[in-house]
């Protein structure tokens, strides 16, 4: 019988339009800051063919490798996995499902803009993933 480990990892779903530069953000600094102790996804309800490459060079410039990610679709299975869902930008397009918590962050689009625009939205996304993480993951001391 295993004792250790019952507790589910808390998951959230990012989303946004295109899933090509505020969720793909969200997503890269939740999974570099909570340190494996959430599950992460991300999602657009019309996907981009490509994640926005001044989202991807703000990143890179906190250490974190975006160049590999994809926009996905949004899917009501990614919701229905989901602890926590998140908006941004996306309006009615996310599929509601009871017991969920949901948030919506305004945050400008980053889309067209360049990296010195893109800054301000990265270091807003990353105070709010901070909160979140404070909130989602007990303290260890």
């Amino acid at each position: 019988m295993n004792t250790t480990g019952t507790a589910k990892k808390p998951s959230v779903l990012f989303v946004c339009v295109h899933n090509a530069g505020r969720s793909q953000m969200a997503a890269a600094y939740l999974t570099a800051l909570s340190n494996g102790a959430i599950e992460v996804r991300s999602a657009g309800s019309a996907p981009a063919d490509s994640v926005n490459p001044a989202a991807v060079a703000a990143m890179a410039e906190e250490g974190i490798d975006m160049s590999a990610e994809i926009p996905k679709v949004l899917t009501v299975e990614a919701v229905k996995e989901s602890d926590v869902v998140i908006t941004m930008g996306c309006g009615d397009t996310c599929p509601i499902f009871p017991g969920k918590r949901y948030e919506d962050w305004e945050l400008e689009d980053p889309a067209g803009q360049g990296v010195e625009s893109v800054r301000p939205i990265r270091d807003e996304i990353k105070a709010r993933i901070q909160a979140l993480i404070a909130d989602l993951v007990p303290a260890t001391n």
